[in-house]
């Protein structure tokens, strides 16, 4: 009964379970497939706005973002072969592009960098913390390698979302429900939380590096809670 990116209803991977390296194998696939969507995400946003849009130090970032992201699509290919996953074994969804094509480039900060990169600090803590688990030291290394990079990404959004909405309210807020909207849909039903059972670790302390507030995260796992209830009442 396998739930998106290969997340059971068991919650979290077990690693005495052989079904959890299944799902592992899928996660890692997905991460690939995600890499390259903020690598081309990343390109764009570096692109497509003159300075008077964006300044020219945010273009640098984004440009810088797109290194990591490249080097990261190198890492996670290998690591495929290392799990024993083929390009193209699993099918994939296009949500993360789909953010970095919206025309304000303060809401792809705040979908992309802040809520998509915010998954990928959840997501690359509980590989890496899975990975120490079963003790396999070449995952470990590389989510712990990468999982760094991210934390950069998330606060790259963090400072600049608020750089540019400085003297704008509303744009900021409306930004903020944006991304809202999508860690919504990113917590797969309360699959993600704080507890040891979740599926996906919320990394409060890493998400807290990357310039989350204490009670955007207070939100987040809220939101998660909620939709894992509605969930188990529905079923």
């Amino acid at each position: 009964d396998l739930r998106p990116n290969g997340l059971s209803q068991a919650g979290r991977m077990d690693p005495e379970s052989h079904e959890s390296f299944d799902r592992a194998r899928r996660q890692m696939h997905g991460i690939f497939v995600g890499e390259i969507q903020a690598l081309e995400g990343a390109g764009r946003t570096a692109f497509d706005y003159s300075t008077d849009e964006t300044p020219f130090a945010m273009k640098l970032d984004m440009a810088r973002q797109c290194w990591d992201e490249a080097r990261h699509v190198e890492i996670s290919l290998m690591l495929g072969d290392h799990m024993g996953t083929e390009v193209g074994e699993y099918s994939e969804a296009v949500t993360l592009f789909e953010a970095a094509c919206h025309p304000d480039p303060v809401f792809r900060l705040a979908g992309v960098n802040r809520a998509l990169e915010g998954l990928a600090i959840d997501v690359f803590t509980t590989m890496r913390n899975f990975a120490i688990e079963v003790q396999d030291p070449v995952l470990e290394f590389c989510e712990d390698w990468m999982l760094a990079d991210e934390v950069t990404h998330v606060k790259m959004g963090s400072t600049w979302l608020r750089e540019l909405t400085k003297d704008d309210a509303d744009r900021q807020k409306a930004a903020l429900d944006f991304q809202r909207t999508v860690d919504g849909l990113f917590n797969f039903r309360g699959q993600r939380g704080e507890s040891r059972e979740a599926a996906i670790q919320l990394a409060r302390k890493f998400r807290e590096m990357a310039g989350f507030k204490t009670e955007e995260i207070d939100e987040i796992a809220r939101m998660a809670e909620e939709q894992r209830a509605q969930y188990v009442t529905a079923y």
